[in-house]
């Protein structure tokens, strides 16, 4: 292109510290030398705005004239300071003439309301919106795919290690496939704050149902048991812990609703607080609890 070697120097630092940050940030290029007193005194408030709108991803770049009288003499710098605002490589305000911390803001305000300036600090990824593949999580494991749900949730803890929504699709995706062991291993592991998190108390209570998974020839006789006692409250309730722990829950529900139309007031009406319970672990917004939900009001209200 023409250039020395120290013009290509001085391009490539201006490349490094001006025009890439300027590909997603905006960049206040502020033009100085040691001399120049007018500049040391707008110093302190470029520097006191640079570090406000930070978050908002506006960085501030210095360029030393007297150090870099090529890339100034390419911005055609006849007096200093001058002060450029930089967005993907380019000059988008001249911001010589603001000199005031207000004045300053206002130019920001009305260029980061015009461009698409990524928020943040200069370093620091967006952080990725998690709510489509939480979303997504929780279709594949309502829909029965317990394996495939666990292995999205791991994913998304890969990303993000402290959401505790993403921890508690882990656990209920481990206990629906029977990894109970595993489950119980990441319950144990998380910090007290993830622990306190509603999300994880859902998880925690869906690992306490399903840890006590019967054998199958526990859970054929207490099916036999509750066959033969129609009656005996203990009898029935005790098969519909096994059923929904063994992942029958349309057999736990159907064994919890018919408890609960035979004696609501059972125990403290312990047939519906059960069911409660299932809801909960199973998810509010679930179409089986919606449907099963429906079913209990019918029974209690008529």
């Amino acid at each position: 292109m023409g250039l020395n070697i120290e013009e290509q120097k001085a391009v490539e630092r201006f490349r490094k510290d001006v025009a890439e940050p300027s590909m997603t940030k905006l960049v206040i290029l502020d033009f100085w030398a040691e001399w120049c007193g007018p500049c040391k005194a707008l110093t302190p408030t470029l520097e006191k705005i640079a570090a406000e709108y930070a978050e908002k991803g506006v960085i501030l770049a210095k360029v030393n004239v007297d150090e870099e009288q090529f890339i100034a003499s390419q911005f055609q710098v006849r007096s200093i300071p001058t002060v450029y605002a930089m967005f993907q490589g380019q000059p988008v305000a001249d911001l010589t003439n603001a000199r005031s911390e207000t004045q300053l803001r206002q130019v920001l305000d009305q260029l980061l309301s015009q461009l698409p300036v990524q928020p943040g600090a200069l370093g620091e990824e967006p952080a990725p919106d998690l709510a489509p593949l939480l979303a997504m999580g929780e279709e594949t494991l309502a829909a029965g795919d317990a394996e495939r749900a666990a292995a999205m949730f791991m994913q998304i803890l890969e990303v993000a290690p402290d959401n505790a929504e993403a921890a508690a699709g882990f656990i209920r995706a481990l206990v629906t496939a029977g990894r109970i062991d595993e489950a119980r291993q990441l319950l144990e592991g998380l910090t007290p704050e993830m622990l306190a998190d509603a999300h994880i108390e859902r998880a925690r209570a869906a690992l306490e149902l399903a840890a006590d998974k019967p054998e199958d020839s526990e859970l054929s006789a207490l099916r036999a048991a509750a066959a033969e006692r129609p009656a005996d409250m203990d009898a029935q309730l005790a098969f519909a812990n096994a059923a929904f722990a063994a992942g029958e829950r349309d057999t736990a529900a159907d064994t919890l609703l018919a408890m609960v139309q035979a004696d609501r007031a059972w125990n403290e009406g312990a047939a519906r607080s059960k069911l409660l319970q299932i809801f909960e672990v199973v998810g509010l917004e679930d179409p089986w609890v919606a449907a099963t939900r429906r079913r209990l009001s019918t029974i209690l209200f008529g």
